[in-house]
């Protein structure tokens, strides 16, 4: 039997995730949509965003126990922020522009795996931005996406 990485394993390793997230930001800080959204965040937070994905593909848990976070911490990170449609799809459209300029595995099945996790983590993003309150509790584990990860509607 064949062993199969994991999707942080074939994306590369820490490297990879934190200049995708640093050249990511840099274009989100520049754009007229998503700018002000973004633009009071701490210094932190893209190596935060990069450590979360990482360890959501299987990589080590550093935004678990380097970051002091949780699945719970980064649904609660969206709370109140009233997302649209419009700034989900720009994130979304800047982020695999930026995957591409970097070099990120580019074959069928890690893009395909990739981009469904970012379409569900961003549908839900803006489901829980039009929240006042976390769903989540803090206890709730973090996700592990793999090569076929959705097998069924989201129930909040």
């Amino acid at each position: 039997m064949k062993n199969i990485p994991t999707l942080f394993e074939w994306a590369g390793d820490m490297t990879t995730f934190e200049t995708l997230f640093d050249k990511f930001y840099d274009k989100v800080l520049k754009d007229d949509l998503l700018q002000e959204l973004f633009q009071n965040l701490s210094p932190e937070h893209r190596k935060h965003v990069a450590h979360f994905v990482a360890e959501v593909f299987g990589g080590d848990k550093l935004y678990t126990n380097l970051d002091n976070g949780s699945h719970s911490k980064m649904i609660g990170k969206h709370i109140g922020k009233m997302l649209t449609e419009e700034k989900r799809k720009r994130w979304m459209a800047l982020l695999i522009e930026t995957a591409d300029e970097v070099g990120l595995k580019s074959d069928p099945e890690f893009r395909s795996a990739f981009i469904g996790y970012l379409e569900w983590g961003t549908r839900i993003a803006v489901i829980n931005s039009q929240l006042t309150q976390n769903p989540m509790q803090q206890e709730e584990p973090m996700p592990n996406w793999g090569w076929g990860e959705t097998k069924g509607p989201y129930l909040p």
